[in-house]
């Protein structure tokens, strides 16, 4: 009995440490991509493109870079304002 108790903990430790290796995996990809990003569109970011971005955007109900699907970069947007 005790062999079975012992091979379904092995097998529960084996797929937590994958779950947790994926997902620690996928989070570093994320977090590298978002600030290669944030390089590319810094660049971008002067008076000019902003005033733009006003232009085009003008009467829209909210800020886009805002969305809930741009979660990467809530941080890097909070902490410009």
């Amino acid at each position: 009995m005790s062999a079975t108790v012992a091979s379904k903990a092995i097998g529960s430790v084996v797929s937590l440490g994958c779950a947790s290796v994926v997902v620690g995996y996928v989070y570093n990809q994320l977090h590298t991509e978002s600030n290669t990003m944030d390089r590319y569109f810094s660049a971008y970011h002067t008076a000019e493109s902003e005033a733009s971005r006003r232009r085009v955007f003008d009467g829209a109900i909210e800020d886009p870079r805002k969305n809930l699907l741009n979660f990467l970069s809530w941080n890097s947007f909070s902490d410009k304002k």
